[in-house]
């Protein structure tokens, strides 16, 4: 043990900077694992003949034992290192941290074990309920479910800025055939957008061509001149086209369909954000009943008392 404990001190003492700036947190870390590690070495007894300390902070020890588990399987040693010595390093904080604390306030050690005892016991649990769920997990929603929900809480669903199905394109001044592109944009043939897109994907800078997706108008207008019209309603209201220009390009857009802020949303809009809703009120409900049933088995076990 004692030569295990020598090499980790070796280790750390190489380690420490020699430019003659150090920062006071890593000068305390370094400093008080070297203060620990000298004093290791000549301490004897019971604990140094089992266990190999890693770090100290006065009395208390961190011991190599404890630190299994902190490395996963599959990553690199330098990975490795940085995981085990950012343990180390946040140990000797909150060791410095408690010992400060015990100095200066009174501390209710029964209570203090109480609450290390329920965090324990809520980690376990939590980390039961996912497996329970991950497992019976129902994640089929049907669209009829989806609907009745929207229908059911439309009010939750109003819109806090103003959405669009549009169709915008920002072309450099010097792409070719320009004056073909307002002609693509407001055709409403099928070939038409097909075409377009083709000469987005060639010249364009930034494109979205309009489709049944709903979008924020902000972020699909972002970085181009309409981001800066004044009253954006009014806009989107009577300017079913428009063109616009600024140094370097040319940007046309068009509305197919818009909705303003403070209206309800269209279901599209808020389908994702529904079924992310319905999933997590199932599994709530599955680690509920999980809860409930592991308690019921334990009563019809008789597994369960309370001593009176």
């Amino acid at each position: 043990m004692r030569k295990e404990s020598n090499t980790f001190c070796r280790s750390l003492k190489n380690n420490v900077p020699k430019n003659g700036i150090v920062f006071s947190s890593i000068f305390v870390i370094t400093l008080t694992l070297l203060t620990g590690c000298d004093l290791l070495k000549g301490k004897g007894g019971e604990q140094e003949e089992f266990r190999t300390p890693v770090a100290r902070v006065n009395s208390a020890y961190l011991y190599r034992d404890e630190l299994v588990g902190i490395v996963s399987t599959g990553i690199t040693p330098e990975d490795s290192t940085i995981r085990v010595e950012s343990y180390v390093n946040a140990w000797i904080r909150k060791q410095l941290l408690i010992q400060e604390a015990a100095k200066k306030i009174d501390i209710n050690e029964a209570e203090v074990e109480r609450k290390i005892l329920d965090y324990r016991y809520s980690i376990i649990a939590y980390e039961y309920q996912n497996f329970y769920i991950k497992q019976n997990l129902d994640t089929v929603i049907a669209d009829t479910e989806i609907q009745n929900y929207y229908k059911d809480h439309v009010d939750n669903f109003i819109l806090k800025q103003n959405i669009v199905q549009a169709t915008f394109v920002k072309v450099p001044k010097n792409a070719p055939k320009i004056d073909k592109v307002k002609d693509l944009v407001l055709s409403s043939r099928e070939n038409s957008k097909q075409e377009l897109k083709s000469y987005c994907l060639s010249f364009s800078s930034a494109y979205h061509i309009a489709d049944s997706t709903w979008m924020i108008f902000d972020d699909l207008v972002q970085g181009s001149p309409l981001a800066e019209i004044p009253n954006k309603i009014q806009f989107l209201k009577t300017s079913p086209y428009y063109e616009t220009s600024d140094e370097n390009f040319l940007y046309f857009f068009k509305v197919e369909q818009y909705r303003i802020s403070d209206n309800v949303s269209p279901l599209e809009f808020v389908r994702d954000e529904i079924r992310n809703i319905i999933l997590n009120k199932r599994k709530v409900e599955l680690a509920k009943k999980l809860e409930d049933d592991v308690y019921n088995q334990g009563v019809e076990q008789e597994a369960v008392e309370i001593i009176k």
